[in-house]
């Protein structure tokens, strides 16, 4: 479970231009999405990003989860 307060994410200008990226990386959390959506596994984007931790990957997937829920509409 992601702890409160633990920066997984962030947006920097000087960052391949305020696009947000893992802390500490630069690589964009959208890299993580797009292979999920491509029918990647996690481990696949892990090994092809090694300087994004496994923490920070799922602690982005529930991070993902948490505003998915907080928005969802009652049917």
């Amino acid at each position: 479970m992601r702890m409160p307060g633990q920066r997984i994410v962030h947006s920097d200008p000087g960052i391949l231009g305020g696009t947000p990226v893992f802390v500490g990386t630069r690589v964009p959390v959208k890299t993580l999405y797009d292979y999920l959506e491509a029918g990647d596994s996690l481990n696949e984007f892990l090994n092809d990003f090694p300087s994004v931790s496994r923490e920070q990957a799922i602690g982005a997937l529930e991070l993902a989860r948490e505003i998915t829920e907080a928005h969802a509409s009652a049917v």
